[in-house]
């Protein structure tokens, strides 16, 4: 396996960039847009004009791949939106990585490319107040193209001695939530690349996500709701693939696993039976995954603080 990483874009991902030449003329607010373009928009002209529109300090489109069409076109038509074009296949959390290294701002607002409708709306006054809430991350509501609240609300809790987590279609501005939903939210870009992002070892766009944000939460940063920023949808929300297979033993290994104590984390080798049972790889790969993350962890070990059973049991007193 890759060697898990342990600075920000530790893996330098070939790619493109285009445009982003001029600045824009309407700045309102310290905070660069990242556009996660999966889906190839057709309407890209109006989701350009939509975003440029609130003020960002800068924008920059993060292409899923380098099958995009339009794009030299697109970058001159719209020359202060910045175009990163990877030539490799890469996971919504690469997209996100890609965006944040070619971001300047302490701030940074992803949006998937579906969510910029009609009803996007992301006033200087709304970027006032988060950026005064200093949080990792500040998820919003999400609303089908039927007017259909999304459950956003993600609890962390075991159930028969397996992670899992309950969703809750309750919400209110500051309730806590496990992970940003779709990973649209708003960033504070330092906490980001100093939690060392998302983890391009985990092919899993699911594990990968639910991977960086337990990360954050052990590491000690938070992410919260607020509604008063809500993002609604084109078209549905995308299933995900929640499987557990290899993608799953590297967040087990790297989260599941630490033990906090006398202030700082480590595996204890003595979880290495209970891992090997709940896997199906061999034994010189279950050894080698347990390696490499007994070897993260030691490298990290200042800078978790609280492990996930401290994590959940916290989380359960503050829910009662």
């Amino acid at each position: 396996m890759n060697t898990i990483p342990i600075i920000f874009n530790q893996r330098a991902v070939n790619r493109t960039v285009l445009g982003g030449s001029e600045k824009n003329d309407s700045v309102s607010m310290p905070v660069t847009c990242v556009i996660l373009n999966r889906s190839g928009n057709q309407y890209r002209n109006f989701i350009f004009e939509k975003i440029l529109s609130h003020g960002f300090k800068s924008v920059i489109c993060v292409e899923s791949n380098d099958r995009s069409r339009n794009l030299d076109e697109l970058s001159h038509q719209y020359p202060s939106v910045r175009f990163v074009i990877p030539h490799e296949a890469v996971t919504p959390g690469d997209m996100i990585n890609l965006g944040m290294a070619e971001a300047e701002d302490d701030y940074v607002l992803v949006v998937q490319d579906d969510m910029c409708t009609e009803a996007f709306r992301f006033p200087s006054q709304l970027s006032e107040k988060l950026i005064m809430m200093n949080q990792f991350c500040v998820c919003p509501r999400l609303v089908t193209n039927t007017q259909q609240l999304i459950p956003i609300r993600f609890i962390p809790t075991v159930k028969n001695a397996v992670f899992s987590l309950d969703v809750s279609s309750s919400m209110a501005s500051g309730n806590r939530t496990f992970y940003a939903c779709d990973w649209a939210g708003f960033y504070n870009r330092e906490k980001f690349m100093q939690l060392g992002g998302a983890d391009y070892t985990i092919k899993s766009p699911y594990w990968q996500k639910l991977d960086l944000f337990m990360r954050s939460w052990l590491w000690g940063e938070s992410t919260v709701i607020d509604t008063g920023l809500t993002f609604t949808y084109s078209g549905n929300l995308p299933e995900e693939n929640t499987t557990t297979d290899k993608s799953y033993l590297l967040f087990y290994l790297k989260n599941l696993l630490p033990v906090y104590r006398n202030g700082k984390a480590d595996i204890p080798l003595s979880s290495f039976i209970s891992f090997k049972k709940s896997n199906r790889c061999g034994l010189r790969e279950s050894i080698n995954l347990f390696r490499a993350a007994g070897r993260w962890t030691d490298q990290n070990k200042y800078r978790f603080k609280m492990d996930a059973v401290r994590l959940i049991e916290g989380w359960a007193a503050v829910e009662d």
